[in-house]
């Protein structure tokens, strides 16, 4: 898997997980900015690119409108895997020119850059293992929020600007330093950030950051955009780029980039084709193994923590002991058997089956209880459900037992109504019978009459 992962990133860097050393080359070409891992012990490596750069002749000033030429940028890791020494430099031929009433040219070959610096990664964040998680797909596949923390590389350097041709020469020896800044958002997405102060206490200090996105296509082919900017007291230049790289093989690339210039009012182009390459003496640090696989270590020589002069003194007393020469010859206060018992040398370690009996025990340990704990809360869940569904159930009988009582209340309002209805059309029904028979008993008293 981290083979494949190299083969992902060959543009502007790698992803190395335990050391600045990648299978594949590392290149920061064809951009302008540069990783914070180096290259790795025992690795040279050099990146080229011809390039040509354009614009417009600013009137009036003097100015560098077009030069031509080689950029070269040598690496090599020494000392520790973390800590990489490179030197910067550029042949090329520039046409200068000055505007006034008329504009005259003329053209000079030389260097235009020489610097030697080294770098070194002091931070490297640790990302979660998503692979490692089999609970969860959304946890899986969640975006990992501590990307957003960089790795972090310091730089320092000097200019040596004594060497270099008239326009580009500010001065002799100026330094160089800066913050190498890279975030690996994914495996095919990284953002490298540099900010440098360059010349200091020389001829026109500059303050400079370059931001670098690159992506990774397939195992071959990624892309890039770039944005560059210059500050300094006199002019501000700026510049926008993209472009691609191809990795023909492990050791070497192929790139090229077209870039957009602005300097004050003035833009330009800024175009380059190039090739990387190394040559990889790296050596991978290596135990010596039996035939079950198990480390070969040497016993240490015991020395009773006696000092430099007790261990010497006993060193020369020997020389002059007679020795047995029937007897091997054996440390005070042991016997052959003790010898033969525990011989010097190499000895192995205990047999790998035993540290895989014990790693699956532990893993059998870890995965019963999980099962445990998975239970006890399967059954605490249970219970809780329980308990809820009794609840609710206690809180519907009362509800209907309210209710019912409510409408045995409304039945018995509702007789009682009924009641009283008929005992009063019974009371007006005997007072309609008495006036009717009182009615009755005049009327048969005025016949009589």
């Amino acid at each position: 898997m981290m083979k494949r992962l190299f083969y992902l990133l060959p543009l502007i860097v790698a992803f190395p997980l335990f050391a600045q050393y990648t299978d594949v080359i590392n290149s920061n070409r064809p951009g302008f900015s540069e990783s914070p891992y180096s290259v790795g012990i025992g690795v040279y490596q050099l990146e080229t690119s011809i390039f040509h750069r354009k614009f417009e002749a600013q009137s009036p000033i003097f100015s560098n409108p077009r030069a031509t030429g080689l950029d070269l940028h040598f690496r090599m890791g020494a000392l520790d895997e973390k800590l990489e020494f490179n030197l910067s430099t550029s042949f090329q031929s520039n046409e200068f020119a000055f505007t006034n009433v008329f504009q005259s040219t003329r053209t000079q070959f030389g260097l235009g850059q020489l610097t030697l610096g080294a770098k070194y990664l002091v931070y490297k964040p640790k990302y979660q293992d998503k692979s490692k998680e089999i609970r969860s797909w959304k946890k899986r596949h969640s975006f990992d929020w501590k990307r957003w923390i960089p790795h972090v590389a310091v730089y320092g350097g000097l200019n040596f600007g004594s060497v270099l041709n008239d326009f580009h020469a500010r001065g002799g020896i100026t330094p160089k330093i800066g913050v190498l800044l890279q975030n690996e958002f994914s495996h095919k997405l990284n953002v490298v950030t540099n900010i440098h102060y360059n010349y200091i206490g020389g001829y026109l200090p500059e303050l400079s950051y370059v931001v670098t996105g690159t992506y990774n296509f397939n195992q071959r082919w990624s892309g890039f955009a770039e944005h560059q900017a210059l500050f300094n007291k006199q002019e501000n230049q700026s510049n926008l780029g993209a472009g691609a790289a191809y990795l023909f093989n492990k050791n070497l690339q192929i790139n090229s980039s077209l870039r957009a210039t602005f300097q004050e009012e003035t833009v330009g182009y800024h175009a380059s084709i190039g090739v990387s390459y190394r040559l990889d003496k790296h050596v991978d640090q290596f135990e010596e193994l039996d035939e079950f696989g198990n480390k070969i270590e040497d016993d240490e020589v015991q020395t009773y923590n006696k000092g430099f002069f007790g261990r010497m003194f006993d060193k020369i007393k020997g020389i002059f002991k007679k020795k047995d020469k029937t007897e091997p010859q054996l440390e005070e206060g042991k016997t052959i058997e003790d010898v033969q018992e525990n011989p010097r040398g190499r000895t192995r370690q205990k047999s790998i089956l035993d540290d895989l009996t014990k790693k699956d025990e532990k893993a059998k340990k870890k995965t019963t209880k999980e099962k445990k704990k998975a239970a006890k809360k399967k059954q605490r869940a249970e219970k809780k459900a329980k308990r809820k569904a009794q609840k609710a159930k206690e809180k519907e009988e009362k509800k209907k037992k309210k209710e019912q009582e409510k409408l045995e209340k409304e039945i018995k309002k509702l007789e009682e109504e009924l009641k009283k209805e008929e005992e009063e059309e019974k009371k007006k029904e005997e007072k309609k019978k008495k006036k009717e028979k009182d009615k009755k008993e005049k009327e048969e008293q005025k016949d009589d009459q």
